[in-house]
């Protein structure tokens, strides 16, 4: 069955659809992880996005049911150079196509993906949207035109009500705005006693629940559309010592009175190279954002820049000067990716576990 990726320059490519037909508007991104689609389809930092693949074949191992990042995935769109129709691995509980299917999200093979992604590098991200037609492509582009993008992704992916996930360890407020499961794994690796609470939980609510620490999670779209969160954060700098991960990275940078800009094309792989510019060691991460924040921006606040990107330049890391808050623009539960970065799960818990708080986290 023919399907069509349809741009908002008026540019369209054929292929063969799978997956569902629940076709919607979205802005088209590449990822470049070899492996690791199951966590891709399943990041809710996905919402609202149409995510090309550039590795040529995907669904070789199927998917299980480990590797999910979320139960309910947000993605509004995946397309392939080739999807595997007989994968096989010991793990595999379905094929590709039938997990598309029952998620409802559409999809595309025997795509030029490498014309796709060449396109987005030249002129950054567009709005795209799928179709089993092209007869009526003039209305499909003046509606992709005409359509604004979401402001309201965060608040889609939340949980809606705070609850527990129980142990005996220290207890961990994680503020949700679209979180890996993978972060709450590692948390709990750690013995964390941890209360999972929705993104715009008030900082007075967060505060009676006595946290010995705050995780500030991942999640999608622009940080300066989650507004009660970055006055909720400001309200908690001083108070707890705090870890923030992708979107939460941007929100303590936002809340400490730095600024974000949104990316040509943004990152998404598991093969990104981050130096530590207190170490000098380099590491290789797994990320997915949109957004950074301006590294001008931050002389004017109480933070520093504490790891960079050596791809581009931009901001992968800060950490503030009075206060044990720290954060980082990859993914150190590196699900998908290689786990370089593990660590700073313990050095989150060896900040708690200093009951003076240490200066510089």
């Amino acid at each position: 069955m023919k399907r069509y990726l349809i741009l908002e320059d008026g540019s369209y490519y054929e292929g063969v659809g799978f997956g569902s037909d629940n076709f919607k508007v979205g802005e088209l991104v590449f990822n470049t992880s070899m492996t690791g689609y199951q966590e891709v389809l399943s990041d809710l930092s996905y919402c609202g996005q149409i995510a090309v693949m550039t590795y040529p074949l995907i669904g070789n191992y199927g998917i299980n049911r480990d590797d999910f990042e979320s139960l309910n995935p947000a993605v509004f769109g995946f397309i392939v150079k080739e999807f595997c129709k007989s994968p096989n691995n010991f793990r595999m509980a379905e094929n590709i196509d039938d997990f598309l299917k029952l998620k409802n999200i559409p999809a595309i093979e025997n795509i030029d993906t490498r014309a796709i992604t060449k396109k987005i590098r030249e002129v950054g991200t567009l709005k795209a949207v799928m179709s089993d037609t092209i007869d009526t492509i003039d209305n499909i582009v003046k509606l992709l035109k005409e359509t604004p993008y979401m402001d309201d992704h965060v608040k889609r992916v939340s949980t809606k009500n705070a609850f527990p996930i129980p142990n005996r360890g220290k207890k961990v407020v994680l503020m949700d705005f679209g979180a890996k499961l993978g972060i709450i794994r590692e948390l709990s690796n750690r013995n964390c006693d941890l209360i999972v609470v929705p993104y715009d939980t008030d900082a007075k609510t967060i505060m009676s629940l006595n946290p010995d620490g705050i995780m500030l999670s991942n999640g999608p779209g622009d940080p300066k559309d989650v507004k009660e969160s970055i006055n909720t954060i400001k309200e908690l700098i001083g108070k707890f010592p705090i870890f923030g991960i992708c979107l939460g990275h941007q929100l303590i940078s936002l809340a400490c009175g730095a600024n974000t800009i949104k990316l040509k094309f943004g990152h998404r792989g598991g093969n990104h190279p981050v130096k530590d510019l207190e170490t000098g060691r380099v590491s290789i991460t797994s990320q997915n954002h949109s957004y950074a924040v301006e590294i001008e921006s931050l002389k004017d606040t109480e933070l520093v820049m504490t790891h960079v990107s050596l791809n581009d330049g931009s901001c992968e890391g800060v950490k503030h000067k009075k206060y044990p808050v720290f954060s980082v623009q990859y993914h150190p539960e590196s699900n998908p990716g290689p786990e370089d970065s593990i660590y700073l799960f313990d050095k989150f818990i060896d900040i708690i576990n200093n009951k003076n708080g240490e200066k510089n986290a």
